[in-house]
C-alpha cells in the first residue's frame, strides 16, 4: 500500500481511505482481519449496514436477516459491507405507561448512534433498515446529517391477524380494552383477541406511523420503488434489501448524496403521499425533523398549503376499511404515485436513490387493477382535502395537529375535562367519567413536560371502544399513534409545561375545534387567561437525570419537530 492515500481521486472511498490506507493504518487493518476481511477488501468502498434488529418487538424481529441480505447486495456489487446494530423500542408494548416517554427519545438515540458508528468507522455509504415508528425517522435523521450516499430499507408490514373471521391488528386489541371496560365483551373474548391479532414479524398493519413513514420515505426518494408496500415475511422484502446494498455503491459512483435527494420539492412529494394515504399525524413531527436535518426549510404551514389541493384517496385503517397488506396485494405505492404525478400533484423531476428521477421510476408502472376500492379515484375520494389539519387559536398560538377524517364531523364544541397525565385520563375514560360532549384535555405530556411527548393510543382507543368516537374530543400537547382515530388534536404548542395556554384550562371551560376554520379556541377571555397565568406555577421536572432529562433540556417545540441537535433551520 502507498504511504499516503490520495482520497481526492476516488469519491467512492472518501471516508474509508483515511482510516484504511497507508502503512500508518496497519493497526486498523489488523483489527478487521478477524472480522473476515481479506486484503482486497481494504481498497473497496466501505458500506455500513445499520440494523435495527431487536427481539423486543415484532416490528424488528426479522431485520437481522434483512441486514445480511443488504450486506450481500453491497458485497456482490463490489463494496465491502459491515453490519452494526442500534436500538429500538416498542410503542405498542409501552403504550399508556411511563415507558412510552422513551419512544420519541429513541428517535434521537438511534440517529445519534448511527451517526456515531458511521463517523468513527469511516464508512463511505449506508444502508439503514428500520421497521418500527421511531427507528425509521431516526435512521433518516442520521442519513441527512451524515450526507453520505445512503438508502433506507423498510422492514415491511405485518400480515393481518384474524378474529371472528375479520382482519385484526394491534389497534383491534387496544379498542377491545375499551369494549371490555364497557362490558361489551368478556375476559374470554378479550383473551381471544389479544392472542390472534398479531401473527408474526412486521410493523403494525394499518396506515399507522410505520407504514406512513415508510411511504413518506419512498415518496421522498430515499428508498427503492415499492420498498414501503411489501410484507415483512416475503421474498420481495429480501430482494429489496439486497438491491439496496448495491444501490448505495451506484450512488457513490454517481456522487449522489442524501441532500441532493432530500430537497424541498421532495418533502412536498412526501407530504402529498402521506395525505393521499390518510397517514399518521406523526408524519408531521418526523418530516419536520428530517427536513431540519437536511437543511430544508419546512414548516407546519406547508402541510396546510399542500393539503388544500391533495385529497385522501386511501381507504385504509384506522379510519378506513383496509390493511396495508391489501395495498401490497394491488401493487403498492407506485401506482398511486403515478396517479398523483399525472394529476400534477407530484414533482417528477426529483432525484431518487435509483439514480433516476421520480418520473423516470414511474414510467413503466401499471395502474391498479380494475374494481379495487382500496385506493379511490380522484372523482370519489375518501375526503376532498387533507385529513391532517393544522389548527391555530388562543389555545395553540404555535399550532396544533388534528386528524380529521370527516367521519367524526368537522366541528366540535364541548366542555373541558382536564387531566395532568395520560394515566389519569385513561382511568376516567375506562370508568365512565367521560361523557358525551366532553373535550378531554391531557396536558404536561409535551416534548419537555412529559418529557417525551407520549402517544395517546390508549385513551383514544378507549374512547372508541366505549362508543364515544363521535361524542367526545381529545386534545393534548402529547401526540397520537397512527392507530388513533376520532376527533383528536395533538402537538398543541406552546405546551403546558412552558406556560402555554393549555396549562390554564379549567374543568368546564368551553373549547371549540373547527376544522374548516382551522381553529382551536378556548372560550375564556384574554383578561381571565392573564389572571390564571399569574397564579400558575411551573411543575417540577419529572426527571432530573438520565436520557429523559437530557431530552427535555435539549428538545425544541413540537411545531419544529421536537428536535435535539440544536440546528433549527426553520426560523
Amino acid at each position: 500500500m502507498s504511504k499516503k492515500a490520495n482520497t481526492q481521486k476516488d469519491i467512492t472511498r472518501q471516508f474509508s481511505a483515511p482510516v484504511l490506507d497507508g502503512y500508518e493504518r496497519a493497526a486498523s487493518r489488523a483489527m478487521l482481519y478477524p472480522l473476515g476481511y481479506k486484503t482486497a477488501d481494504f481498497s473497496k468502498s466501505q458500506i455500513g449496514i445499520a440494523s435495527t434488529w431487536s427481539n423486543v418487538t415484532p416490528c424488528n424481529m426479522h431485520i437481522d436477516k434483512l441486514a445480511i441480505e443488504a450486506g450481500i447486495g453491497a458485497d456482490e456489487a463490489g463494496a465491502k459491507s459491515s453490519i452494526f446494530n442500534t436500538i429500538t423500542v416498542s410503542d405498542g408494548i409501552s403504550m399508556g405507561t411511563e415507558g412510552m416517554k422513551y419512544s420519541l427519545v429513541s428517535r434521537e438515540v438511534i440517529a445519534d448512534s448511527i451517526e456515531t458508528v458511521m463517523g468513527c468507522q469511516g464508512f463511505d455509504g449506508l444502508v439503514a433498515i428500520g421497521g418500527c415508528d421511531k427507528n425509521m425517522p431516526g435512521c433518516m435523521l442520521a442519513i441527512a446529517r451524515l450526507n453520505r450516499p445512503a438508502v433506507f430499507v423498510y422492514g415491511g408490514t405485518i400480515l393481518p391477524g384474524c378474529v371472528n373471521k375479520q382482519d385484526a391488528d394491534v389497534v383491534t386489541v387496544f379498542e377491545a380494552v375499551g369494549k371490555r371496560a364497557n362490558d361489551q365483551i368478556d375476559d374470554k373474548e378479550l383473551a381471544k383477541i389479544e392472542g390472534c391479532s398479531i401473527p408474526g414479524p412486521g410493523s403494525c398493519g394499518g396506515m399507522y406511523t410505520a407504514n406512513t413513514m415508510a411511504s413518506a420515505i419512498e415518496a421522498l426518494g430515499m428508498s427503492l420503488p415499492n420498498s414501503s408496500a411489501q410484507v415483512a415475511v416475503s421474498s420481495h422484502k429480501k430482494e429489496d434489501s439486497r438491491k439496496a446494498g448495491a444501490a448505495v455503491l451506484n450512488l457513490l459512483k454517481k456522487g449522489i448524496c442524501p441532500r441532493d435527494i432530500m430537497t424541498k420539492k421532495a418533502f412536498e412529494n412526501a407530504i402529498t403521499v402521506v395525505i393521499a394515504l390518510g397517514g399518521s399525524t406523526n408524519a408531521v413531527l418526523h418530516l419536520l425533523a428530517m427536513a431540519n436535518a437536511a437543511k430544508v426549510k419546512l414548516s407546519i404551514d406547508d402541510f396546510t398549503r399542500i393539503g388544500k389541493k391533495v385529497p385522501v384517496l386511501g381507504d385504509l385503517k384506522p379510519s378506513g376499511k383496509y390493511m396495508m397488506a391489501s395495498l401490497v396485494g394491488i401493487g403498492g405505492l407506485p401506482p398511486l404515485m403515478k396517479r398523483l404525478l399525472e394529476r400534477g400533484l407530484l414533482h417528477g423531476d426529483c432525484m431518487t436513490v435509483t439514480g433516476k428521477t421520480v418520473a423516470e421510476n414511474l414510467k413503466g408502472v401499471s395502474d391498479y387493477p380494475a374494481g379495487q376500492d382500496i385506493i379511490r379515484s380522484f372523482d370519489h375520494p375518501v375526503k376532498k382535502d387533507s385529513h391532517l389539519v393544522i389548527l391555530y387559536g388562543n389555545l395553540a398560538a404555535q399550532g396544533a395537529v388534528a386528524k380529521i377524517s370527516g367521519k367524526e364531523g368537522l366541528r366540535f364544541e364541548g366542555k373541558a375535562k382536564v387531566y395532568n397525565s395520560e394515566e389519569t385520563a385513561l382511568q376516567a375514560i375506562l370508568y365512565g367519567k367521560v361523557k358525551k360532549g366532553d373535550v378531554v384535555v391531557i396536558r404536561y405530556e409535551g416534548p419537555k413536560g412529559g418529557p417525551g411527548m407520549r402517544e395517546m393510543l390508549s385513551p383514544t382507543s378507549a374512547i372508541m371502544g366505549r362508543g364515544l368516537g363521535k361524542e367526545v374530543a381529545l386534545i393534548t400537547d402529547g401526540r397520537f399513534s397512527g392507530g388513533s382515530h376520532g376527533f383528536v388534536v395533538g402537538h398543541v404548542s406552546p405546551e403546558a409545561y412552558v406556560g402555554g395556554p393549555l396549562a390554564l384550562v379549567e374543568n368546564g371551560d368551553k373549547i371549540v375545534i373547527d376544522a374548516e376554520k382551522r381553529s382551536l379556541d378556548l372560550g375564556v377571555s384574554a383578561k381571565e387567561l392573564k389572571a390564571r397565568l399569574k397564579k400558575w406555577k411551573k411543575p417540577a421536572p419529572r426527571y432530573t437525570s438520565g436520557v429523559l432529562a437530557k431530552f427535555a433540556h435539549l428538545t425544541s417545540s413540537a411545531h419544529y419537530g421536537a428536535i435535539t441537535d440544536g440546528n433549527l433551520n426553520l426560523e
